[in-house]
Formats: C-alpha cells, structure tokens, sequence
C-alpha cells in the first residue's frame, strides 16, 4: 500500500506552530529598561507648576 502524504494538513500544521512560537517568543521579550532620574522630574513638575 503506498503512502501519500497530506500535503493541505501538512501546510496546515507548520502554520500553526509558527502561529504558535512566534506567540511564545512575543511572551518571552522583555521591554528595554531605561535609567530614569526621578528627583529631577519631581523638579520639573515643580517648575511646571509655578508658571502656571
């Protein structure tokens, strides 16, 4: 008995896990962290502040 292949299911199932990894990989990244100096915006606000 010859074998034949699903080519339509095949197509099918390499979508959905590249659907699927590419979501896993979203979930993983992590936001770049950035230095922020908190006592100089309480100043800027400060200033802000006293010009209005």
């Amino acid at each position: 008995m010859a074998v034949t292949r699903l080519k339509r299911k095949n197509r099918k199932d390499k979508a959905k896990a590249a659907v699927r990894r590419q979501t896993l990989k979203i979930q993983g990244a992590k936001p770049v962290l950035k230095n922020v100096d908190v006592e100089k915006i309480k100043e800027e606000f400060k200033a802000k502040a006293k010009k209005a």
